[in-house]
Protein backbone atom coordinates (compact mmCIF):
# COMPACT_ATOMS: atom_id res chain seq x y z
CA UNK A 1 0.00 0.00 0.00
CA UNK A 2 1.18 3.38 -0.62
CA UNK A 3 2.84 5.72 2.51
CA UNK A 4 3.27 9.11 1.86
CA UNK A 5 5.90 11.15 2.51
CA UNK A 6 4.45 14.96 2.32
CA UNK A 7 7.30 17.55 1.93
CA UNK A 8 5.79 20.60 3.51
CA UNK A 9 7.61 24.06 2.83
CA UNK A 10 6.17 26.44 4.89
CA UNK A 11 6.56 30.27 6.16
CA UNK A 12 4.07 31.00 8.28
CA UNK A 13 1.17 29.98 10.44
CA UNK A 14 3.21 27.16 12.85
CA UNK A 15 -0.25 26.33 14.19
CA UNK A 16 -1.75 25.50 10.75
CA UNK A 17 1.70 23.45 10.15
CA UNK A 18 1.47 21.38 13.41
CA UNK A 19 -2.30 20.74 12.97
CA UNK A 20 -1.68 19.81 9.25
CA UNK A 21 1.53 17.71 10.31
CA UNK A 22 -0.58 15.94 13.12
CA UNK A 23 -3.80 15.13 10.63
CA UNK A 24 -1.57 13.68 7.85
CA UNK A 25 0.78 11.45 10.12
CA UNK A 26 -2.39 10.07 12.36
CA UNK A 27 -3.75 8.75 9.02
CA UNK A 28 -0.25 6.55 8.64
CA UNK A 29 1.67 9.08 6.39
CA UNK A 30 5.11 10.97 6.96
CA UNK A 31 5.92 14.59 6.42
CA UNK A 32 9.15 16.36 5.96
CA UNK A 33 9.14 20.10 6.97
CA UNK A 34 11.23 22.96 5.82
CA UNK A 35 10.36 26.35 7.47
CA UNK A 36 11.54 29.34 6.00
CA UNK A 37 14.63 30.52 7.55
CA UNK A 38 13.56 34.20 6.95
CA UNK A 39 10.98 33.70 9.44
CA UNK A 40 10.49 34.35 13.15
CA UNK A 41 12.84 31.71 15.33
CA UNK A 42 10.43 31.47 18.04
CA UNK A 43 7.68 30.45 15.10
CA UNK A 44 10.16 27.35 14.09
CA UNK A 45 10.82 26.88 18.13
CA UNK A 46 7.09 26.02 18.07
CA UNK A 47 6.80 23.47 15.36
CA UNK A 48 9.60 21.69 16.43
CA UNK A 49 8.75 21.24 20.08
CA UNK A 50 5.44 20.46 19.23
CA UNK A 51 5.98 17.70 16.49
CA UNK A 52 9.80 16.72 17.52
CA UNK A 53 8.51 13.56 19.42
CA UNK A 54 6.64 12.54 16.19
CA UNK A 55 8.45 10.01 14.66
CA UNK A 56 6.62 10.15 11.40
CA UNK A 57 7.87 14.00 11.43
CA UNK A 58 11.30 14.67 10.30
CA UNK A 59 12.96 18.71 9.41
CA UNK A 60 15.28 19.57 6.48
CA UNK A 61 18.54 19.51 8.00
CA UNK A 62 19.14 23.38 6.47
CA UNK A 63 17.03 25.91 6.90
CA UNK A 64 16.94 28.57 3.61
CA UNK A 65 15.90 31.77 2.92
CA UNK A 66 13.52 31.54 0.04
CA UNK A 67 12.49 34.11 -2.28
CA UNK A 68 10.05 33.93 -4.68
CA UNK A 69 10.99 33.03 -8.19
CA UNK A 70 14.55 31.98 -6.85
CA UNK A 71 16.66 29.01 -6.49
CA UNK A 72 16.21 28.97 -2.85
CA UNK A 73 13.07 27.34 -3.66
CA UNK A 74 14.39 24.41 -5.15
CA UNK A 75 17.13 24.15 -2.37
CA UNK A 76 14.85 24.21 0.38
CA UNK A 77 13.01 21.67 -1.79
CA UNK A 78 15.80 18.84 -1.72
CA UNK A 79 16.80 19.46 1.51
CA UNK A 80 13.29 18.30 2.83
CA UNK A 81 13.43 15.43 0.17
CA UNK A 82 16.35 14.21 1.12
CA UNK A 83 15.60 14.46 4.82
CA UNK A 84 12.47 12.36 4.10
CA UNK A 85 14.20 9.39 1.84
CA UNK A 86 16.73 8.74 4.77
CA UNK A 87 14.29 9.14 7.79
CA UNK A 88 11.02 7.17 6.30
CA UNK A 89 12.53 4.46 4.38
CA UNK A 90 8.76 3.42 4.22
CA UNK A 91 7.77 5.86 2.03
CA UNK A 92 6.50 5.17 -1.50
CA UNK A 93 5.63 8.38 -2.84
CA UNK A 94 6.92 12.44 -1.98
CA UNK A 95 4.41 14.71 -2.25
CA UNK A 96 4.60 18.26 -2.80
CA UNK A 97 2.81 21.21 -0.67
CA UNK A 98 3.02 24.56 0.58
CA UNK A 99 1.54 25.02 4.39
CA UNK A 100 -1.86 26.89 2.38
CA UNK A 101 -2.62 22.83 1.01
CA UNK A 102 -5.24 20.78 2.76
CA UNK A 103 -6.46 17.40 0.96
CA UNK A 104 -9.72 17.28 -0.64
CA UNK A 105 -10.02 13.58 -0.36
CA UNK A 106 -9.55 10.64 2.87
CA UNK A 107 -5.91 9.33 3.10
CA UNK A 108 -7.67 6.21 2.06
CA UNK A 109 -8.64 7.47 -1.66
CA UNK A 110 -5.35 9.18 -1.54
CA UNK A 111 -3.54 5.66 -1.44
CA UNK A 112 -5.86 3.61 -3.48
CA UNK A 113 -5.26 6.79 -6.40
CA UNK A 114 -1.75 6.45 -6.38
CA UNK A 115 -1.49 1.96 -6.05
CA UNK A 116 -3.53 2.23 -9.04
CA UNK A 117 -1.03 2.91 -11.47
CA UNK A 118 3.02 3.22 -11.25
CA UNK A 119 3.46 6.65 -12.36
CA UNK A 120 4.52 9.80 -11.38
CA UNK A 121 2.73 13.33 -11.20
CA UNK A 122 4.27 16.01 -12.09
CA UNK A 123 3.47 18.71 -14.89
CA UNK A 124 6.29 18.94 -17.79
CA UNK A 125 5.38 20.74 -20.97
CA UNK A 126 7.84 21.52 -23.39
CA UNK A 127 9.58 24.70 -22.44
CA UNK A 128 9.51 26.14 -25.96
CA UNK A 129 6.91 24.80 -27.75
CA UNK A 130 4.17 25.18 -25.05
CA UNK A 131 2.16 27.90 -24.58
CA UNK A 132 2.15 27.34 -20.99
CA UNK A 133 4.34 30.98 -19.59
CA UNK A 134 1.59 33.68 -20.82
CA UNK A 135 3.61 37.02 -19.88
CA UNK A 136 7.10 38.41 -18.87
CA UNK A 137 10.49 36.58 -20.51
CA UNK A 138 10.68 33.39 -21.36
CA UNK A 139 14.13 31.99 -23.33
CA UNK A 140 15.50 34.84 -20.96
CA UNK A 141 14.82 32.76 -17.84
CA UNK A 142 17.70 30.19 -19.28
CA UNK A 143 20.24 31.46 -21.36
CA UNK A 144 20.88 34.66 -19.60
CA UNK A 145 22.17 34.69 -15.43
CA UNK A 146 19.57 35.93 -12.79
CA UNK A 147 21.67 37.32 -9.64
CA UNK A 148 18.66 39.21 -7.94
CA UNK A 149 14.92 38.89 -7.61
CA UNK A 150 12.79 40.19 -9.78
CA UNK A 151 9.97 41.23 -7.55
CA UNK A 152 12.70 42.97 -4.39
CA UNK A 153 14.85 44.87 -7.50
CA UNK A 154 13.02 44.62 -9.64
CA UNK A 155 15.20 47.19 -11.40
CA UNK A 156 18.31 45.66 -11.13
CA UNK A 157 16.97 43.01 -12.60
CA UNK A 158 16.44 44.33 -15.67
CA UNK A 159 19.43 46.35 -16.19
CA UNK A 160 21.41 42.78 -15.34
CA UNK A 161 19.66 41.47 -18.03
CA UNK A 162 19.87 44.09 -21.03
CA UNK A 163 23.42 44.03 -19.74
CA UNK A 164 24.41 40.89 -20.54
CA UNK A 165 22.22 40.66 -23.65
CA UNK A 166 24.35 43.56 -25.25
CA UNK A 167 27.97 42.03 -23.74
CA UNK A 168 26.41 39.11 -25.97
CA UNK A 169 26.46 36.45 -22.48
CA UNK A 170 24.34 34.24 -23.55
CA UNK A 171 24.97 30.84 -21.78
CA UNK A 172 24.13 27.14 -23.74
CA UNK A 173 21.33 24.95 -21.92
CA UNK A 174 23.28 21.86 -21.13
CA UNK A 175 23.45 19.94 -24.40
CA UNK A 176 21.43 16.53 -23.19
CA UNK A 177 18.54 18.35 -21.13
CA UNK A 178 15.27 18.84 -23.13
CA UNK A 179 13.66 22.35 -20.67
CA UNK A 180 10.21 20.90 -19.39
CA UNK A 181 7.83 23.55 -17.90
CA UNK A 182 5.04 22.91 -15.15
CA UNK A 183 3.27 23.48 -11.68
CA UNK A 184 5.72 23.37 -8.78
CA UNK A 185 3.55 21.23 -6.85
CA UNK A 186 4.24 17.25 -7.68
CA UNK A 187 3.98 13.38 -6.20
CA UNK A 188 7.06 11.44 -7.39
CA UNK A 189 7.59 7.67 -7.10
CA UNK A 190 10.60 6.60 -4.28
CA UNK A 191 13.22 5.49 -6.71
CA UNK A 192 12.10 8.50 -9.03
CA UNK A 193 13.52 10.72 -6.01
CA UNK A 194 15.85 8.59 -5.40
CA UNK A 195 17.51 8.46 -8.95
CA UNK A 196 17.04 12.45 -9.36
CA UNK A 197 19.42 12.86 -6.14
CA UNK A 198 21.21 10.69 -7.37
CA UNK A 199 21.72 12.68 -10.34
CA UNK A 200 22.23 15.99 -8.63
CA UNK A 201 25.21 14.04 -6.46
CA UNK A 202 26.66 13.29 -10.15
CA UNK A 203 25.76 16.69 -12.06
CA UNK A 204 26.95 19.39 -10.19
CA UNK A 205 27.39 21.20 -13.75
CA UNK A 206 23.27 20.97 -13.91
CA UNK A 207 22.98 21.94 -10.78
CA UNK A 208 24.89 25.38 -11.59
CA UNK A 209 23.05 25.91 -14.79
CA UNK A 210 19.99 26.15 -13.14
CA UNK A 211 21.22 27.82 -9.76
CA UNK A 212 21.16 30.93 -11.85
CA UNK A 213 17.97 30.57 -13.62
CA UNK A 214 14.84 32.33 -13.15
CA UNK A 215 12.05 30.46 -11.30
CA UNK A 216 13.79 27.27 -11.34
CA UNK A 217 11.00 25.81 -9.64
CA UNK A 218 9.10 25.01 -12.42
CA UNK A 219 11.76 23.82 -14.52
CA UNK A 220 14.14 22.16 -12.14
CA UNK A 221 12.23 18.54 -11.67
CA UNK A 222 10.03 19.09 -14.31
CA UNK A 223 13.04 18.88 -16.70
CA UNK A 224 15.22 16.42 -14.84
CA UNK A 225 11.90 13.78 -14.24
CA UNK A 226 11.24 13.69 -17.98
CA UNK A 227 15.25 13.57 -18.71
CA UNK A 228 15.44 10.25 -16.06
CA UNK A 229 12.24 8.46 -16.14
CA UNK A 230 9.76 6.98 -19.20
CA UNK A 231 7.38 8.88 -20.70
CA UNK A 232 5.35 6.00 -20.51
CA UNK A 233 5.78 6.75 -16.50
CA UNK A 234 5.00 10.27 -16.52
CA UNK A 235 1.31 11.69 -15.82
CA UNK A 236 1.89 15.61 -16.79
CA UNK A 237 -0.67 16.76 -14.36
CA UNK A 238 -0.51 18.01 -11.06
CA UNK A 239 -2.43 16.23 -8.59
CA UNK A 240 -3.00 19.76 -6.52
CA UNK A 241 -6.28 21.43 -7.29
CA UNK A 242 -4.82 25.56 -8.25
CA UNK A 243 -6.63 28.39 -9.92
CA UNK A 244 -5.53 31.90 -10.81
CA UNK A 245 -7.41 35.09 -11.18
CA UNK A 246 -6.95 37.20 -14.33
CA UNK A 247 -3.93 39.17 -12.69
CA UNK A 248 -2.22 35.91 -12.42
CA UNK A 249 -2.81 35.51 -8.29
CA UNK A 250 -3.89 32.06 -6.87
CA UNK A 251 -7.41 32.22 -5.91
CA UNK A 252 -8.15 31.60 -2.13
CA UNK A 253 -11.01 29.04 -1.11
CA UNK A 254 -13.11 29.95 1.82
CA UNK A 255 -15.50 28.17 4.29
CA UNK A 256 -18.33 28.24 1.23
CA UNK A 257 -15.89 25.72 -1.05
CA UNK A 258 -16.34 22.65 0.70
CA UNK A 259 -18.53 20.71 -1.92
CA UNK A 260 -16.94 22.92 -4.85
CA UNK A 261 -13.50 21.15 -3.64
CA UNK A 262 -14.13 17.77 -2.90
CA UNK A 263 -15.67 17.05 -6.04
CA UNK A 264 -12.96 17.70 -8.02
CA UNK A 265 -10.52 15.25 -9.61
CA UNK A 266 -7.05 15.91 -7.15
CA UNK A 267 -6.34 15.05 -3.73
CA UNK A 268 -5.35 18.36 -2.38
CA UNK A 269 -6.17 22.16 -2.78
CA UNK A 270 -4.22 25.20 -2.54
CA UNK A 271 -4.63 27.72 -1.12
CA UNK A 272 -6.80 27.64 1.84
CA UNK A 273 -7.49 30.69 3.41
CA UNK A 274 -5.88 31.28 7.33
CA UNK A 275 -9.59 32.43 8.46
CA UNK A 276 -11.65 29.17 6.64
CA UNK A 277 -10.98 27.60 10.46
CA UNK A 278 -14.83 25.62 9.31
CA UNK A 279 -12.69 24.43 5.96
CA UNK A 280 -9.88 23.32 7.52
CA UNK A 281 -11.78 21.54 9.71
CA UNK A 282 -14.18 19.65 7.61
CA UNK A 283 -11.27 18.93 5.44
CA UNK A 284 -9.01 17.25 8.16
CA UNK A 285 -11.72 15.27 9.56
CA UNK A 286 -12.15 14.12 5.63
CA UNK A 287 -8.74 12.86 5.67
CA UNK A 288 -8.82 10.61 8.47
CA UNK A 289 -12.87 9.29 7.42
CA UNK A 290 -12.85 5.61 6.62
CA UNK A 291 -14.37 4.41 3.18
CA UNK A 292 -16.89 7.04 1.47
CA UNK A 293 -17.46 8.13 -1.83
CA UNK A 294 -15.91 11.05 -3.93
CA UNK A 295 -18.12 11.21 -6.83
CA UNK A 296 -15.78 13.61 -9.53
CA UNK A 297 -17.58 16.48 -11.29
CA UNK A 298 -14.13 18.41 -12.31
CA UNK A 299 -16.30 21.70 -13.17
CA UNK A 300 -14.67 23.55 -10.09
CA UNK A 301 -13.09 26.20 -12.17
CA UNK A 302 -16.65 27.03 -14.49
CA UNK A 303 -18.23 27.01 -11.10
CA UNK A 304 -16.08 29.12 -9.30
CA UNK A 305 -15.73 31.84 -11.79
CA UNK A 306 -19.85 31.83 -12.05
CA UNK A 307 -20.07 32.35 -8.05
CA UNK A 308 -17.44 34.77 -7.96
CA UNK A 309 -18.87 36.54 -10.71
CA UNK A 310 -22.06 37.48 -9.31
CA UNK A 311 -23.19 41.13 -8.62
CA UNK A 312 -19.52 42.51 -10.38
CA UNK A 313 -21.21 42.50 -14.10
CA UNK A 314 -19.40 44.96 -16.36
CA UNK A 315 -22.04 47.62 -17.86
CA UNK A 316 -21.02 49.67 -21.04
CA UNK A 317 -24.13 51.61 -22.41
CA UNK A 318 -22.35 53.66 -24.55
CA UNK A 319 -21.46 51.96 -28.51
CA UNK A 320 -17.31 51.83 -28.94
CA UNK A 321 -15.93 54.17 -30.95
CA UNK A 322 -15.79 52.67 -34.31
CA UNK A 323 -19.28 51.57 -34.12
CA UNK A 324 -20.38 55.44 -34.32
CA UNK A 325 -18.89 55.96 -37.39
CA UNK A 326 -21.83 53.86 -39.29
CA UNK A 327 -25.54 53.00 -38.80
CA UNK A 328 -27.20 49.53 -39.78
CA UNK A 329 -29.92 51.94 -41.94
CA UNK A 330 -31.93 54.29 -41.46
CA UNK A 331 -34.52 52.57 -43.04
CA UNK A 332 -33.92 49.43 -41.76
CA UNK A 333 -35.67 47.31 -39.24
CA UNK A 334 -33.90 45.16 -36.95
CA UNK A 335 -35.42 42.74 -34.55
CA UNK A 336 -33.81 41.10 -31.60
CA UNK A 337 -35.39 38.04 -29.97
CA UNK A 338 -34.28 37.61 -26.80
CA UNK A 339 -34.84 34.58 -24.61
CA UNK A 340 -32.75 32.38 -22.53
CA UNK A 341 -34.14 28.75 -23.47
CA UNK A 342 -32.68 28.72 -27.22
CA UNK A 343 -34.54 25.82 -28.56
CA UNK A 344 -37.15 28.30 -27.59
CA UNK A 345 -35.68 31.19 -29.69
CA UNK A 346 -34.89 29.21 -32.69
CA UNK A 347 -37.97 27.72 -32.42
CA UNK A 348 -39.71 31.16 -33.25
CA UNK A 349 -37.34 32.36 -35.81
CA UNK A 350 -37.81 29.23 -38.11
CA UNK A 351 -42.33 29.79 -37.86
CA UNK A 352 -41.06 33.38 -38.43
CA UNK A 353 -39.28 32.63 -41.72
CA UNK A 354 -41.71 30.32 -42.66
CA UNK A 355 -44.98 32.40 -41.89
CA UNK A 356 -43.24 35.53 -43.29
CA UNK A 357 -40.12 34.93 -45.04
CA UNK A 358 -38.64 37.80 -43.10
CA UNK A 359 -34.60 36.51 -42.93
CA UNK A 360 -33.93 35.42 -39.44
CA UNK A 361 -30.56 34.13 -37.98
CA UNK A 362 -29.97 32.07 -34.92
CA UNK A 363 -27.74 33.11 -31.65
CA UNK A 364 -25.12 34.45 -33.98
CA UNK A 365 -23.03 36.18 -31.58
CA UNK A 366 -23.20 33.11 -28.92
CA UNK A 367 -22.75 30.05 -31.29
CA UNK A 368 -19.75 30.24 -33.76
CA UNK A 369 -21.07 27.55 -35.70
CA UNK A 370 -24.73 29.09 -36.47
CA UNK A 371 -25.30 29.11 -40.39
CA UNK A 372 -24.18 32.61 -41.89
CA UNK A 373 -23.11 33.29 -45.92
CA UNK A 374 -19.56 34.29 -46.43
CA UNK A 375 -18.98 37.64 -45.47
CA UNK A 376 -15.38 37.60 -46.55
CA UNK A 377 -14.15 36.52 -43.22
CA UNK A 378 -15.82 38.74 -40.86
CA UNK A 379 -17.97 35.82 -39.45
CA UNK A 380 -15.73 33.46 -38.93
CA UNK A 381 -14.96 34.11 -35.22
CA UNK A 382 -17.53 34.75 -32.33
CA UNK A 383 -14.96 37.62 -31.35
CA UNK A 384 -14.80 39.16 -34.80
CA UNK A 385 -18.82 38.86 -35.04
CA UNK A 386 -18.89 41.03 -31.89
CA UNK A 387 -16.22 43.42 -32.60
CA UNK A 388 -17.34 43.74 -35.68
CA UNK A 389 -21.13 43.71 -34.88
CA UNK A 390 -22.79 46.98 -36.86
CA UNK A 391 -20.29 45.82 -40.21
CA UNK A 392 -21.53 42.10 -39.63
CA UNK A 393 -25.22 42.93 -39.83
CA UNK A 394 -24.96 45.25 -42.65
CA UNK A 395 -23.44 42.64 -44.52
CA UNK A 396 -26.31 40.85 -43.50
CA UNK A 397 -29.13 42.77 -45.20
CA UNK A 398 -27.17 43.55 -47.82
CA UNK A 399 -26.53 39.31 -48.31
CA UNK A 400 -30.29 38.59 -48.48
CA UNK A 401 -31.24 42.04 -49.90
CA UNK A 402 -33.62 43.06 -47.19
CA UNK A 403 -34.61 45.47 -45.06
CA UNK A 404 -35.87 43.66 -42.27
CA UNK A 405 -33.55 41.31 -40.16
CA UNK A 406 -34.09 39.06 -37.19
CA UNK A 407 -31.57 37.62 -34.83
CA UNK A 408 -31.37 35.90 -31.60
CA UNK A 409 -29.78 37.68 -28.59
CA UNK A 410 -28.66 35.96 -25.15
CA UNK A 411 -30.29 37.73 -22.26
CA UNK A 412 -26.71 38.20 -20.78
CA UNK A 413 -25.55 40.06 -24.11
CA UNK A 414 -27.57 42.99 -23.05
CA UNK A 415 -24.81 45.70 -23.94
CA UNK A 416 -25.33 44.44 -27.86
CA UNK A 417 -29.12 44.91 -27.52
CA UNK A 418 -28.05 48.23 -26.54
CA UNK A 419 -25.89 49.11 -28.83
CA UNK A 420 -28.20 48.36 -31.32
CA UNK A 421 -30.93 50.13 -29.89
CA UNK A 422 -28.67 52.96 -30.17
CA UNK A 423 -28.63 52.93 -33.74
CA UNK A 424 -30.48 55.19 -36.57
CA UNK A 425 -32.25 51.75 -37.80
CA UNK A 426 -35.32 50.79 -36.41
CA UNK A 427 -35.00 48.19 -33.53
CA UNK A 428 -37.17 46.06 -32.08
CA UNK A 429 -36.92 43.51 -28.67
CA UNK A 430 -38.83 40.74 -27.81
CA UNK A 431 -38.48 39.32 -24.59
CA UNK A 432 -39.11 35.65 -24.40
CA UNK A 433 -39.97 34.54 -20.84
CA UNK A 434 -40.23 31.02 -20.36
CA UNK A 435 -40.60 28.80 -17.53
CA UNK A 436 -37.37 27.02 -15.79
CA UNK A 437 -37.80 23.74 -14.01
CA UNK A 438 -34.86 22.31 -11.49
CA UNK A 439 -34.93 19.75 -14.06
CA UNK A 440 -34.08 22.26 -16.74
CA UNK A 441 -31.57 24.60 -14.30
CA UNK A 442 -29.97 21.30 -13.99
CA UNK A 443 -29.30 20.49 -17.67
CA UNK A 444 -28.68 24.13 -18.10
CA UNK A 445 -25.56 24.33 -15.72
CA UNK A 446 -24.39 21.11 -17.01
CA UNK A 447 -24.32 22.37 -20.65
CA UNK A 448 -22.81 25.69 -19.86
CA UNK A 449 -20.12 23.70 -17.30
CA UNK A 450 -21.17 24.77 -13.68
CA UNK A 451 -22.11 20.99 -13.32
CA UNK A 452 -21.11 17.53 -14.28
CA UNK A 453 -22.99 14.33 -13.80
CA UNK A 454 -21.56 13.17 -10.73
CA UNK A 455 -21.88 16.52 -9.04
CA UNK A 456 -22.96 16.01 -5.67
CA UNK A 457 -26.43 16.39 -4.76
CA UNK A 458 -25.95 19.53 -2.02
CA UNK A 459 -23.84 21.41 -4.58
CA UNK A 460 -26.74 21.21 -7.07
CA UNK A 461 -29.24 22.51 -4.21
CA UNK A 462 -27.03 24.82 -3.37
CA UNK A 463 -26.74 26.36 -7.17
CA UNK A 464 -30.25 25.91 -8.30
CA UNK A 465 -31.03 29.38 -6.56
CA UNK A 466 -28.45 31.38 -7.82
CA UNK A 467 -29.13 30.20 -11.82
CA UNK A 468 -32.74 30.69 -11.01
CA UNK A 469 -31.72 34.55 -9.52
CA UNK A 470 -29.54 35.14 -12.51
CA UNK A 471 -31.97 34.57 -15.12
CA UNK A 472 -34.61 36.92 -13.24
CA UNK A 473 -31.65 39.64 -13.10
CA UNK A 474 -30.80 39.38 -16.72
CA UNK A 475 -34.48 39.85 -17.29
CA UNK A 476 -35.11 43.15 -14.75
CA UNK A 477 -31.64 44.33 -16.52
CA UNK A 478 -33.34 44.86 -19.42
CA UNK A 479 -36.33 45.63 -18.03
CA UNK A 480 -34.04 48.41 -16.08
CA UNK A 481 -32.69 49.63 -19.93
CA UNK A 482 -35.70 51.92 -20.96
CA UNK A 483 -35.87 50.26 -24.62
CA UNK A 484 -37.31 52.13 -27.12
CA UNK A 485 -39.66 49.38 -28.38
CA UNK A 486 -39.60 46.17 -26.23
CA UNK A 487 -42.36 43.58 -26.17
CA UNK A 488 -43.00 40.21 -24.22
CA UNK A 489 -44.29 37.26 -24.63
CA UNK A 490 -45.02 33.98 -22.18
CA UNK A 491 -44.66 30.61 -21.76
CA UNK A 492 -47.34 30.55 -19.11
CA UNK A 493 -49.61 33.34 -21.55
CA UNK A 494 -51.98 31.94 -23.99
CA UNK A 495 -52.20 32.36 -27.46
CA UNK A 496 -54.28 35.07 -27.92
CA UNK A 497 -52.06 36.88 -25.48
CA UNK A 498 -49.25 36.45 -27.00
CA UNK A 499 -50.72 36.58 -30.73
CA UNK A 500 -50.79 41.04 -30.44
CA UNK A 501 -46.92 41.54 -29.19
CA UNK A 502 -45.86 39.40 -31.96
CA UNK A 503 -47.95 41.12 -34.57
CA UNK A 504 -46.32 44.70 -33.35
CA UNK A 505 -43.29 43.04 -32.80
CA UNK A 506 -42.59 41.49 -36.33
CA UNK A 507 -45.11 44.01 -38.00
CA UNK A 508 -47.21 41.59 -39.54
CA UNK A 509 -51.32 40.71 -39.57
CA UNK A 510 -52.55 39.39 -36.29
CA UNK A 511 -53.46 36.36 -38.62
CA UNK A 512 -49.62 35.44 -39.18
CA UNK A 513 -49.34 36.24 -35.43
CA UNK A 514 -51.90 34.26 -34.16
CA UNK A 515 -50.11 31.35 -36.55
CA UNK A 516 -46.56 31.60 -35.22
CA UNK A 517 -48.08 31.82 -31.73
CA UNK A 518 -49.97 28.58 -32.03
CA UNK A 519 -47.08 26.45 -32.75
CA UNK A 520 -47.52 23.33 -30.41
CA UNK A 521 -44.19 22.53 -29.98
CA UNK A 522 -42.61 26.28 -29.17
CA UNK A 523 -41.96 26.09 -25.65
CA UNK A 524 -41.75 21.97 -25.36
CA UNK A 525 -38.45 21.57 -23.95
Amino acid sequence: MARVAYILLCHKDPEGIIAQAERLTAAGDFVAIHFDARAPREAYGRIRSALGANSSVTFAARRMKCGWGEWSLVAATLEAVRAAVTAFPRATHFYMLSGDCMPIKSADYIHDFLDREDADHIESFDFFRSDWIKTGIREERLIYRHFVNERSRRRLFYVLLDLQKRLGLARRIPAELQIQIGSQWWCLRRRTVEVLLDFCERRPDVLRFFRTTWIPDETFFQTLVRHLVPGNEIRSRTLTFLMFTDYGMPVTFYNDHYDLLVGQDYLFARKISPEAAALKQRLGQLYSARGGRFPVSNEGRKLHAFLAGRGRIGRRFAPRFWETESSLGRDRTLMMVTCKKWHVAKRLVERVRQVTGTPAVDYLFNEVDTPLPDLGGIQTTLEKRTRHRRALLRMLFESWQSDRLVICIDPANLDLMQDFNADRAQTRLLEVQCEFTDDYLIGHARRIGLAAEHTPAEVIDRLLPTIRYDIRFESDRIRDAEFRRIYRIREAASVAENTRPLAEFLGISEAQAHEIAATDYLFVD
